[in-house]
């Protein structure tokens, strides 16, 4: 190989690893403190630093970008529009950050992150009920839950298990089946003497909707081959939350997945309207991803859930629902 080649391939191999110029993680801060305050005063009372410190890191970011990222006057300060676009992009680094390393100080060496998402009221309702002792049983198993409030697409997610209404299709994902959802219609005990509601006469009754789901009492009576006038008509509401809590101040007659109710079923603080369970269009599923399928933490769970569902269905049964 000749003088000339061996040169050629330093500088092929050389060029991929040039350095590259990024921000300082301070001079992030002090931009989004002083973006957030638009005050470099506020920003250096915050950051605990003077305010010519707070300004210069501004400065070189701003030289570093060739952009200008505030308006100055004499008295405030202003993002411009690079600015404002810059400010939102920062927060998310600044967050991510923020949760990676409170993420590694919060587990120990030998600890895992179990990483769950879930439906918030399916995640109150029935899931904290069925994980509860889990952190006993599985100490290096660290959870972190959070809600799904739209729908799930599995590349906008960094999740380990979901735990998921639908019909069990989601790619990339492995779906377990834990059960079929059936509803029931449910009030509060005074409200049931007051209405007294019978399925050929709502006219009194106020039926309390669902708004993902506005022919839910429609598909309720035709399932008993009941037809009935004004059954898209009452108050709506965000999520079977929120419409259970107003089934339990006597609104009105809630349309909600028995799995959701069976605590107040049992104790008498929700009774059923009518002794009918309507078939749901889908099931509940726990999902993982594919690559996950031989993990000690999933395997974990699985176990888990399989024993809880067991006394759960128990559970169920014995309320007596007419299917």
């Amino acid at each position: 190989m000749t003088g000339k080649h061996e040169a050629l391939m330093k500088t092929e191999i050389k060029t991929p690893l040039a350095f590259r110029r990024y921000p300082s993680t301070t001079a992030l801060q002090c931009f989004e403190t002083a973006a957030r305050h638009l005050s470099f005063t506020n920003a250096a009372l915050e950051m605990h630093m003077t305010q010519s410190a707070i300004s210069k890191q501004v400065a070189q970011l701003e030289e570093m970008l060739n952009l200008s990222l505030f308006y100055r006057t004499p008295h405030r300060i202003s993002l411009t529009p690079a600015g404002r676009t810059y400010y939102l992009e920062v927060l998310d680094i600044l967050k991510h950050i923020e949760t990676a390393t409170t993420d590694l100080m919060s587990n120990s060496d030998n600890s895992e992150l179990l990483k769950v998402v879930a439906h918030p009221t399916f995640c109150s309702r029935w899931l904290m009920p069925a994980l509860n002792g889990f952190g006993q049983a599985y100490p290096l198993l660290n959870l972190d839950i959070k809600g799904l409030t739209g729908p799930f697409f599995v590349e906008d997610q960094n999740v380990d298990i979901a735990f998921l209404y639908g019909d069990g299709i989601w790619g990339g994902m492995e779906s377990i089946k834990l059960f079929d959802e059936y509803n029931v219609a449910v009030c509060h005990p005074e409200y049931l003497i007051e209405k007294s509601p019978c399925t050929n006469h709502i006219d009194n009754c106020t039926l309390l909707q669902l708004s993902s789901r506005p022919s839910a009492w429609y598909e309720y009576f035709k399932q008993q081959n009941i037809s009935i006038d004004g059954t898209f008509v009452g108050p709506r509401f965000d999520a079977f939350h929120t419409t259970i809590s107003a089934a339990l101040l006597g609104y009105g007659i809630a349309l909600v997945p028995l799995r959701l109710v069976a605590p107040e079923l049992q104790s008498g603080a929700l009774v059923t309207a009518w002794h009918y369970a309507a078939k749901g269009r889908g099931a509940y599923y726990l999902s993982y991803p594919l690559s996950l399928g031989s993990s000690h933490k999933i395997k974990a769970v699985l176990e888990w859930i399989s024993a809880y569902l067991e006394t759960s269905n128990e559970q169920e049964r014995d309320l007596g629902f007419i299917w």
